[in-house]
């Protein structure tokens, strides 16, 4: 490692757990951190090696309140990044999330997002967030399930992002929402070494790569009968949206629709060892010159997880998710209870510009196995790998896939 990135770690590991100290709150019973080593290789991203440190605090009662997560990772695209993460659990469901990266090469990341699920005696829900990054491993390949690996190019997403939501709950499990979000977007050179730069291709000429600025409006159906928002063992959860675009930057042809109907049904063993779930997912986009990005995308750890984010794009996607999460161990970790799951998977979809023909033709399919380590009620870690025939990729988070 050069001399400059060796600083620039260590000025970001000190940061990074100064930064956690500060969020510590000294009026609860317990604060417990522990190293974790974190190697991983994605399609997109390259690989990454380095540390994160969980620090979790928990209230007298030994309830989770807090979990920081600082993390110092060496990525071989652009080097050195240092990460903090915060979320923090307040009673009624209520939880805020806070995340700020820096990376040696041009990636930057500032994240914020609030949500209230029982706003008034649990009569409203509201959510409100903001973003600022730049994510400089982005691929397209181009529009439509045909494209090819060789097609592949690289650019620099650049977006500032915001968001609200309002909801009215009709009875215990239904919801009416509207919200609105900002997306202003800016295609930049990439950061991945070896991949063809998308603003040097004949790809360049694609709706979208000279930018994009994006109000939404959206209505949306909810129904949602599940045990728990972040870690569920039970119950159905059905989303439907439509949502109305106007592009700023698109003086001839700005306004286009984007719909997507969302059901997910759990099916738990009587001892709730095993959970079956089964996911299906359609998306529509309706308009002219609509940018790439904000077309129906199959690949990334939500859909179609042995392929990297956004493989294939094209107007509409169709997706079904089947995974088998198995309980196999439940013990304290530090000061809390942590519960770990194995979860093999199957994943297929397709994309495509038109429902006339060949519905059930054409269809990508991904095997994969996923690892769980869960905190209930709040919080979720994985890893999934999932495997295709362009080599599969493997995806971490800090919560279920769907």
């Amino acid at each position: 490692m050069k001399i400059a990135s060796f600083r620039l770690a260590l000025v970001l590991a000190t940061l990074l757990l100064l930064g956690a100290g500060i969020f510590v709150d000294r009026a609860f019973a317990d604060t417990t951190y522990f190293p974790v080593p974190s190697a991983s290789t994605t399609r997109n991203d390259g690989n990454d090696v380095g540390l994160i440190v969980p620090i979790l605090v928990t209230d007298p009662d030994g309830e989770l309140k807090y979990l920081h997560a600082p993390m110092l990772i060496h990525n071989s695209y652009l080097g050195v990044r240092g990460t903090y993460n915060m979320f923090k659990y307040d009673p009624g469901g209520r939880q805020t999330r806070f995340q700020a990266s820096i990376t040696e090469r041009i990636e930057r990341k500032l994240v914020f997002s609030y949500l209230d699920p029982a706003l008034a005696d649990g009569r409203y829900t509201f959510t409100v967030g903001a973003a600022f990054f730049k994510n400089a491993t982005s691929r397209f390949f181009g529009i439509s399930q045909q494209t090819l690996e060789a097609d592949e190019t690289n650019y620099t997403a650049r977006e500032v992002r915001a968001n609200w939501k309002f909801g009215i709950y009709l009875n215990e499990v239904t919801q009416l929402a509207l919200s609105q979000r900002y997306r202003d977007v800016q295609v930049q050179t990439g950061g991945a070494r070896g991949v063809p730069q998308l603003l040097d291709t004949s790809l360049r000429s694609t709706a979208g790569v000279d930018g994009a600025s994006i109000l939404g409006s959206r209505i949306s159906f909810h129904y949602d009968t599940r045990d728990n928002l972040t870690s569920p063992t039970v119950g159905t959860q059905i989303t439907a949206y439509a949502e109305l675009n106007n592009n700023f930057s698109n003086s001839e042809r700005p306004i286009y629709g984007r719909y997507e109907v969302d059901i997910k049904k759990m099916f738990p063993s009587e001892s709730k060892k095993m959970i079956l779930v089964v996911r299906g997912n359609l998306q529509m986009t309706q308009g002219f010159e609509v940018p790439f990005y904000e077309k129906s995308s199959l690949g990334g750890q939500n859909n179609m997880r042995g392929y990297g984010v956004d493989r294939f794009i094209d107007d509409n996607l169709v997706v079904l998710n089947i995974e088998q999460r198995i309980h196999v161990l439940r013990t304290r970790v530090a000061n809390v209870m942590a519960e770990f799951e194995i979860a093999p998977f199957v994943d297929m979809g397709k994309v495509f510009n038109t429902f006339n023909n060949r519905q059930f033709r054409d269809y990508v399919v991904t095997p994969g196995i996923g690892f769980r380590a869960l905190v209930r009620p709040g919080t979720v870690g994985r890893i999934d790998y999932g495997f295709s025939e362009e080599g599969g990729a493997v995806y971490a988070g800090l919560d279920y896939p769907f």
